[in-house]
């Protein structure tokens, strides 16, 4: 079962919260790398067959270590569509204040979402592991340099992926359950075999995206996702990013005013 969300008049007020929080905030630290452009806008891979959620997840809770390596099939990019409730994801980099602004804002609306962390910037931010996951959201991971993996050799993936999954695990004592690849929507079979190596087994897509890491403005945020969400959605959202952290009360008075709750990827897939 999945918590009772805030009054909207709660979730309006952290409007404020957000909002005061942008003053110095670094918008080009939370871009993607230059030197290899996201596709992150290309449509989300089509829905996994039914079914596929439920065989590719534990039930863990965040920060577990998975279980079991399911074999990796289809991209797992929506959860059941009879639950109300949505697992808001988002992509793990940006400067440590946006961080704390974007925890504060969850902790206030008693939400909890996934964070799918790029390796290097936990390793440059190793605190920013604990402060996640002491906030009762939970880590993944969305390899280690971001980089554009379909363009990558079959080595170089598997670098990518474990890199991630051993910082991880050098940090929290735990791999994550989900693994998210970098620079693309959905996964090819070299990534899906590197992720089934590594002990994550489907990769998590999302069919969910209102492309809040072009910085379209919180407004442009809240009406794309608003279009496109519904029971079950998996929402790809980025840390970092000022337009997004600005958008997010307004994000959370939309879900609670459909009675959708936002949880982590494992309770989604779990219930």
């Amino acid at each position: 079962m999945v918590s009772s969300p805030p009054s909207r008049r709660t979730v309006l007020g952290l409007a404020g919260v957000a909002a005061g929080s942008l003053a110095g905030c670094s918008r080009e630290a939370g871009q993607h790398d230059a030197a290899a452009p996201s596709s992150d806008s290309r449509p989300a891979a089509s829905a996994p067959a039914p079914g596929a959620p439920t065989r590719a997840s534990s039930g863990a809770t965040a920060g577990s270590t998975p279980t079991a390596s399911p074999a990796g099939g289809p991209d797992i990019t929506h959860g059941p569509r009879t639950v109300d409730a949505v697992a808001l994801t988002f992509h793990g980099d940006g400067p440590e204040s946006i961080v704390r602004a974007t925890i504060e804002v969850l902790k206030k609306a008693r939400a909890e979402v996934t964070v799918l962390a790029i390796g290097r910037w936990l390793a440059a931010n190793p605190d920013l592991a604990a402060r996640i996951r002491d906030a009762g959201h939970e880590l993944g991971n969305h390899t280690w340099s971001h980089r554009t993996m379909p363009r990558l050799d079959t080595a170089t993936v598997r670098v990518e992926v474990d890199r991630a999954a051993a910082e991880l695990d050098r940090l929290t004592g735990s791999p994550g359950r989900w693994f998210r690849p970098s620079g693309t929507p959905s996964s090819t079979p070299a990534i899906r075999a590197a992720a089934v190596r590594a002990g994550y087994g489907a990769c998590l897509g999302y069919d969910v995206d209102p492309l809040d890491y072009t910085d379209p403005g919180p407004d442009a945020i809240v009406r794309a996702l608003a279009r496109s969400v519904r029971p079950g959605s998996i929402v790809s959202l980025h840390l970092g990013h000022p337009g997004t952290l600005a958008a997010l009360p307004a994000v959370l008075a939309h879900l609670h005013d459909r009675g959708l709750a936002p949880v982590t990827a494992s309770r989604l897939l779990s219930a």
